[in-house]
């Protein structure tokens, strides 16, 4: 079959993304190369994927070790690494058994179908709708875009899969409203990262959890930007002082390499028995080998007490540059999940930093500014940081 070699040469990946004009050739900690050798500071790590900065050296040795024994092999049999990092996951968590697949959406459904297996099979109800919350953000899976709570994501997918209903987020008396004869569990981020930077708060938490609680509906908390220390600690329920019955987290976990896992309580965990899911390379050898390189760096190093302390001291400086720039409206998040709220629009601040500072950060909606740095960078690297985003800002 022949081709039009008339028409304008299109790129033969499809065109999913708004990409930069940039193409990143090499990483190493706090930064990345392009194509023309030009270093770039990187403090979007991924989209908080690579927490641990760019090819962290503990991980890539573990990697590096089990690409010499073993790349793949069915779920049909044991797989060491995987039962390795189960029980490290477990063991750092209030979850008692770990489903694993590939990423954050995978994870989310296997949480959206335990939910109604559950609910089903070991409550005896018929109850399958999930609650979500407005401006979340919990993946691009037919399943996955009906629980986001952003119209712009789902725009073009009608007829959305059934069985989502959504609540405003941080609004405590629309809680009143959360408990219906079909509703069996509670699907939320603890900081909205895509829906702008924004914290949960604490009080409406609380009553969200005491609500679940006492109506038997699941609370399914999505760790998938802000587990594996992003926030501060491991997983950032633990700064809230509630337990979810349901974890799910991808991104950080392989430092860069893809997986994704599903965390539950035992209770939940049980409804999933053989044959009810599974996936052909969800939780691989390699993939979990990163994994567990990944988490004993958390759980046997000092990452998390250095990364607070950046945390704290960049806060503190950018809480100066909003006193002194009338363009920066707030600043927000926990750990180094940052947002500073602008006015204008924030890609042209995204924009200038990488064109004239060769800074890469994001955006989280259109008048946020994401700051992601790896959890790993340093007092200078952060000072490299504030001086070109204060000559973006004072620009």
């Amino acid at each position: 079959m022949s081709k039009d070699t008339n028409t304008t040469k299109l790129s033969p990946v499809m065109q999913t993304y708004n990409r930069f004009p940039l193409t990143l050739k090499k990483g190493k900690g706090s930064f990345v190369w392009d194509d023309n050798g030009e270093q770039y500071l990187d403090y979007t790590s991924g989209i908080a994927t690579c927490n641990l900065g760019h090819i962290p050296e503990a991980v890539k040795t573990q990697v590096d070790s089990q690409l010499e024994q073993l790349w793949h092999c069915s779920n049909l049999y044991t797989i060491p690494t995987q039962e390795k990092l189960a029980q490290l996951l477990t063991e750092n968590s209030c979850g008692d058994q770990v489903f694993f697949c590939n990423s954050g959406a995978e994870a989310n459904e296997a949480a959206i179908k335990i939910a109604r297996k559950y609910a089903k099979d070991v409550l005896g109800t018929d109850a399958y709708e999930v609650v979500t919350f407005s401006n979340s953000f919990h993946g691009r899976t037919l399943a996955t875009l009906a629980a986001t709570g952003q119209e712009k994501i789902q725009q073009g997918f009608a007829p959305l899969t059934p069985g989502f209903r959504y609540l405003a987020y941080n609004d405590t008396a629309a809680l009143d409203s959360l408990v219906e004869k079909q509703t069996c569990a509670v699907l939320l981020e603890l900081v909205q990262g895509e829906g702008g930077v924004v914290p949960a708060d604490q009080v409406w938490l609380d009553k969200l959890a005491t609500i679940c609680k006492e109506n038997n509906i699941l609370l399914m908390v999505d760790e998938i930007q802000t587990g594996i220390g992003r926030t501060g600690t491991l997983f950032a329920y633990e700064q809230y002082g509630i337990e979810p019955d349901v974890i799910t987290l991808a991104k950080g976990l392989g430092s860069g390499i893809p997986i994704g896992a599903m965390l539950a309580k035992e209770h939940v965990a049980k409804a999933f028995t053989p044959g009810s899911h599974g996936s052909t390379f969800g939780g691989n050898p390699v993939a979990t080998a990163a994994a567990v390189a990944t988490i004993q760096q958390f759980t046997e190093t000092n990452v998390l007490e250095k990364s607070n302390q950046i945390a704290d001291y960049l806060y503190e400086q950018l809480q100066k540059l909003q006193a002194k720039y009338e363009v920066i409206e707030a600043v927000r998040g926990k750990g180094l999940l940052i947002g500073i709220v602008t006015k204008g629009q924030a890609i042209e601040y995204v924009t200038k930093a990488r064109e004239d500072h060769h800074l890469l950060i994001l955006v989280a909606g259109p008048n946020v500014v994401r700051v992601l740095p790896p959890l790993t960078t340093s007092k200078q690297e952060v000072d490299q940081f504030l001086k070109a985003i204060e000559a973006v800002f004072s620009e």
